[in-house]
């Protein structure tokens, strides 16, 4: 009879080398891989080398410009997306034994940060002991891999699905700081104006985002020509936002993003008594589910809560907001009070 001893037993990868693997492997890119994982693509590429050296095989062929499987990597692929979703799902089941109700969301950075984050302590009070993380990833994440149970996702409804619920809309118009309107070197009263005024738009090189273009706002304020004062652009909405609070220039205002801003005053809405705005009818912020979290009572509550907010925001339109008082307490008494 043999016997056996520890020293036998294969060294297994550490959790962190499998994560930075099943990234590489599914992107076929170390980089887009390190954004993901929020690495650099040169951690990204040691995990993958330390990998290597652990399991005595190549994973990845490293071309120019392009990263592919081997026949080890292409073996080892499987098995490890299974590790790591099994491990997710094991987690998540110890949780709810151990009274902690985790619930994952995952939403852009923007929303989060502007729409969502703010809120949250109204949640955490109606739901004493629910614990949320909240993922703010601009990339559209798989609700199962990556052990998301709610998704809140700004798209056209064929994308969002059947079984997904309607937030709300989104209209689309300049705001900026309140200073800008008391300089009066530069007028800001009506849309010509613009050309004094620095335009801030987030970086778009592909035009995957045309609604939030000034190029669109301005072709249909009959301004196509328009030669601003000069433009920045920026990689997240919620920066742009911040400069524009600042009086740095005028930025686009996403209704359901700088509504609270309109209310405090902090920004305006200049051309919203004129009625120059532009909206995308087709597009609207969706709450998707993960088909495995439907029936659990926590996710309902939360996904309840989510339209209960967003109710409340349906009674005070951004651009009344900003017509009405411009944060003022006169715009305040134009919203119906919380149920």
């Amino acid at each position: 009879m043999s016997k056996w001893h520890a020293k036998d037993v294969p060294r297994l990868p550490s959790m962190d080398l499998l994560r930075g693997f099943e990234a590489a492997a599914r992107l076929l890119s170390f980089t887009r891989a390190g954004e993901e994982l929020h690495l650099t693509q040169s951690a990204v590429s040691r995990q993958m080398r330390e990998l290597e050296e652990q399991l005595g095989a190549t994973l990845f062929e490293r071309r120019h410009r392009a990263l592919a499987l081997t026949e080890a990597g292409r073996a080892f692929y499987p098995a490890a997306a299974q590790a790591l979703a099994a491990m997710r799902e094991c987690v998540q089941r110890v949780r709810q034994v151990a009274g902690l109700r985790a619930l994952m969301v995952s939403s852009t950075a923007s929303f989060a940060s502007l729409w969502l984050v703010p809120r949250l302590t109204r949640f955490a009070g109606e739901n004493p002991g629910m614990d949320v993380h909240v993922s703010a990833n601009a990339r559209i994440q798989d609700l199962d891999r990556d052990g998301v149970d709610v998704a809140i996702r700004y798209c056209p409804p064929a994308m969002a699905g059947t079984a997904a619920v309607r937030l709300f809309g989104e209209h689309v118009f300049p705001v900026a700081s309140p200073r800008l309107l008391a300089d009066t070197k530069r007028p800001l009263r009506e849309p010509a104006d613009l050309r004094h005024h620095v335009l801030l738009a987030v970086e778009d090189p592909e035009g995957a985002y045309p609604w939030l273009s000034w190029g669109s706002w301005l072709e249909l304020a009959g301004l196509g020509d328009l030669k601003p004062a000069g433009r920045l652009h920026f990689t997240e909405y919620d920066q742009l936002l911040r400069v524009s609070r600042d009086g740095y220039g005028v930025a686009l205002g996403r209704s359901a993003l700088v509504r609270d801003a309109l209310r405090s005053g902090e920004l305006v809405a200049p051309f919203a008594a004129i009625g120059h705005r532009a909206a995308d009818s087709s597009r609207a912020y969706h709450v998707i589910v993960a088909p495995r979290a439907r029936a659990r009572p926590d996710v309902q509550r939360f996904v309840d809560w989510l339209q209960r907010e967003a109710a409340q925001d349906e009674y005070a339109p951004a651009v009344e907001d900003a017509e009405g008082g411009r944060g003022s307490k006169d715009g305040a008494r134009k919203r119906k009070p919380r149920p």
